[in-house]
């Protein structure tokens, strides 16, 4: 028969595993750290809006004082991180069992959903009425927007129910530049809606392209994404289909007066390296019969996928290259 003792340190040892899955420590206490928090904001993603959220307050009609531009960028950059830790909140159970997310705070058991909920909810009222008072409702109203795009459109509708989630979905990545538009003009413009449609059209080459070499992770969790539903072949059509499509919206700003000689020249030569590498996929066999399993690291790949999982790198820097010229040569002309 086993000792009192030695009864008490079992329940001791499975009440400690039961409060680690909750994210709570046996005094009731959060075991999260404020990494993990800053973790929930998806601080890779959020890297990204807040580039693309400033180059089109930079880009925007009209002057916006320091103070304000900072809170404005920073109430976006709150916004998004906000969206990211709802969308953990409610992926909880898939992410868990991917590859690339199963480390997030959640799925390591360093705190509860509950906290998630409650973090991004406070966040999220708290970036918008911050952005209301600092700018304009017109911003504030696009930022809350995004967040319920985000969340209820994208997040709890079309990434578990259609291959067209990235499609559609990719809206709430977009609205970003339009925020810091509008926070300094007030308004929506045509030139607003080319930032916004840069990002747009960008997204499914974007996401597909990992989601070939990623096949694996989402069937596995039940995620309809493209090469899943339509197979490889078609998703290749289709990423070569949207690259032509952005290549031509992306050129669009120099017609409009958004962008200038040096855009014309950074643009054109970004987007052929894109129709480049989009063409290598078109005509790889990415995202065909599985080699081996799938790998952890994101751009670790089998040799088949080497062009999707190029496509989708230089994708990042493609982005970031396209808005921080726009950005420099406005500057650059208001120095001239």
């Amino acid at each position: 028969m086993a000792s009192s003792s030695h009864i008490t340190d079992i329940e001791a040892t499975s009440s400690d595993v039961a409060f680690a899955n909750l994210g709570v420590g046996p005094s009731g206490l959060s075991l999260a750290q404020p990494s993990d928090f800053f973790a929930l904001m998806k601080p890779r993603v959020m890297s990204l809006v807040v580039f693309t959220a400033w180059a089109g307050l930079v880009c925007a009609p009209g002057v916006l004082p320091l103070w304000k531009a900072i809170a404005s960028i920073i109430c976006i950059a709150a916004g998004a991180g906000a969206s990211g830790a709802l969308n953990m909140w409610y992926d909880a159970d898939i992410d868990a069992k991917m590859s690339r997310t199963k480390k997030r705070p959640i799925p390591q058991g360093k705190m509860s959903p509950s906290a998630a909920l409650g973090f991004g909810t406070l966040i999220s009222v708290a970036s918008i009425w911050t952005l209301y008072i600092a700018s304009n409702m017109v911003a504030a109203a696009l930022l809350a927007f995004t967040i319920f795009f985000y969340l209820v459109i994208y997040t709890m509708w079309l990434k578990r129910s259609t291959p067209q989630n990235i499609v559609i979905g990719g809206a709430a990545g977009a609205f970003p530049p339009m925020i810091g538009w509008a926070a300094v003009s007030g308004d929506i413009t045509l030139n607003s809606i080319l930032l916004f449609m840069i990002i747009f059209i960008w997204t499914p080459p974007h996401f597909w392209a990992l989601a070939l070499y990623k096949t694996g992770d989402y069937e596995k969790v039940g995620i309809p994404m493209m090469p899943n539903v339509k197979g490889p072949k078609s998703t290749r059509n289709q990423i070569m289909a949207y690259s032509v499509l952005l290549a031509a919206i992306a050129i669009a700003p120099i017609f409009t007066g958004l962008g200038g000689p040096i855009f014309a020249v950074f643009s054109i030569a970004l987007n052929l390296a894109f129709l480049a590498l989009a063409f290598k996929v078109w005509k790889s066999r990415a995202g065909e019969t599985a080699e081996s399993s799938d790998e952890a690291s994101l751009y670790a790949v089998k040799s088949g996928d080497r062009a999707a999982r190029n496509l989708f790198a230089f994708s990042i820097i493609y982005l970031f290259a396209i808005f921080g010229v726009m950005a420099l040569e406005t500057v650059l002309k208001g120095l001239i």
